[in-house]
């Protein structure tokens, strides 16, 4: 059995198919979503469809991103943030135009029932985006920073490598867990499409939305399969670009 962790897919269902079958998928390996599932390509509906059956066959846990959280909001109040549009909420919506109550209705209780993180048996932490609270998740004030905050990411990408983790200045937000797994960041703002590795924390948002690939890692070897970059396998689509 093998875990292996999913970057943000952002609507590109063709991309994860892909990484699923590069990766030979066995029926005892859990996977882990890191979140924004829907809010950059047109296969928002057909993604969340995919995603409830994959559920029924395959042990997955799936955390919630900032986008689903907006997503949610729109399907269940009607209401929405006119930035989320220019960020691939107009797209989504457009994806919802012609769907039947009954599969909104779905759809509304998988956002509702998305996990804030996730911490496994070794200690790993699984998360979207981040956390401030020094003592770690459990204590953490606000639920919307899970999926909203970067500061966890700029403050190990800005950490002295030679730090040790045990000197008084080392921030205490690291030291609680083995390794901390997230997305919402894509490393190709450093430049990179491979999963970056910065003190305990690997991130594994290769720019799905953008035109980087879809990342899936295996936890333990740290072997890493990637899809096609995304924009090739949507070549009409501008996606967040």
């Amino acid at each position: 059995m093998r875990t292996l962790v999913i970057g943000d897919v952002h609507a590109g269902l063709r991309a994860l198919e892909q990484v699923l079958e590069r990766a030979k998928i066995g029926p005892k390996d859990h996977l882990i979503f890191l979140g924004d599932y829907v809010d950059g390509w047109s296969q928002a509906v057909e993604t969340i469809d995919f995603l409830l059956d994959l559920q029924n066959r395959q042990q997955c846990t799936f955390i919630r991103g900032n986008h689903d959280a907006l997503c949610y909001e729109w399907l269940k109040s009607g209401d929405h943030n006119e930035l989320w549009l220019q960020h691939g909420g107009s797209v989504t919506q457009n994806s919802y135009k012609l769907v039947t109550d009954k599969v909104k209705e779905a759809h509304m209780v998988f956002y509702d029932n998305l996990k804030d993180y996730y911490i496994d048996n070794g200690n790993r932490l699984f998360i979207h985006a981040g956390f401030t609270n020094l003592k770690g998740v459990e204590q953490e004030y606000d639920s919307k920073t899970f999926y909203w905050d970067r500061t966890l990411w700029e403050l190990a990408l800005a950490i002295d490598p030679t730090l040790d983790h045990k000197d008084d200045f080392f921030p205490k937000r690291l030291t609680h867990y083995k390794e901390i797994f997230i997305g919402h960041t894509p490393v190709t703002r450093i430049g990179t499409t491979r999963p970056k590795k910065a003190v305990n924390i690997w991130n594994v948002d290769t720019g799905a939305a953008f035109k980087g690939p879809l990342t899936m890692m295996d936890i333990a070897s740290k072997e890493y399969w990637q899809s096609d970059p995304v924009h090739l396998l949507y070549p009409t689509e501008n996606g967040r670009n």
